[in-house]
């Protein structure tokens, strides 16, 4: 759980990232992560510039395999970036008993998700 001084709280998942490993830097976009976005749409059309042809599909794929794995970093550097602290870990199924947990956890939240 990330949380700023008096914001709602934010659930991040850990792990791979199947919309990350799709859309790349539109995923990013989404998920307002502007700066890594935008670097990461930028530095894929300036590979696909600079490239051979033969090898464009494998690095974008490359490309697509890192996005996976390490999209949701980006996010959690995000977060960082607009000062969203890391207040708890929590271990659920999915994000629903996660909140759950979260909630039952800490009670105080619940006013401020309302």
């Amino acid at each position: 759980m990330h949380q700023r001084e008096a914001g709602a709280p934010v659930l991040l998942r850990e792990g791979w990232s199947w919309g990350a490993f799709l859309f790349r830097g539109l995923w990013l976009l989404f998920h307002r992560a502007w700066i890594p976005g935008l670097l990461w749409i930028a530095a894929e059309v300036v590979l696909a510039t600079l490239l051979p042809p033969e090898i464009v599909v494998p690095v974008g794929l490359a490309g697509s395999v890192l996005a996976g794995l390490h999209g949701r970093d980006l996010l959690r550097w995000q977060l960082g970036r607009r000062r969203y602290a890391l207040v708890h870990v929590i271990t659920a199924r999915d994000e629903d008993a996660a909140w759950a947990r979260l909630l039952a956890r800490r009670p105080d939240l619940s006013a401020r998700l309302a």
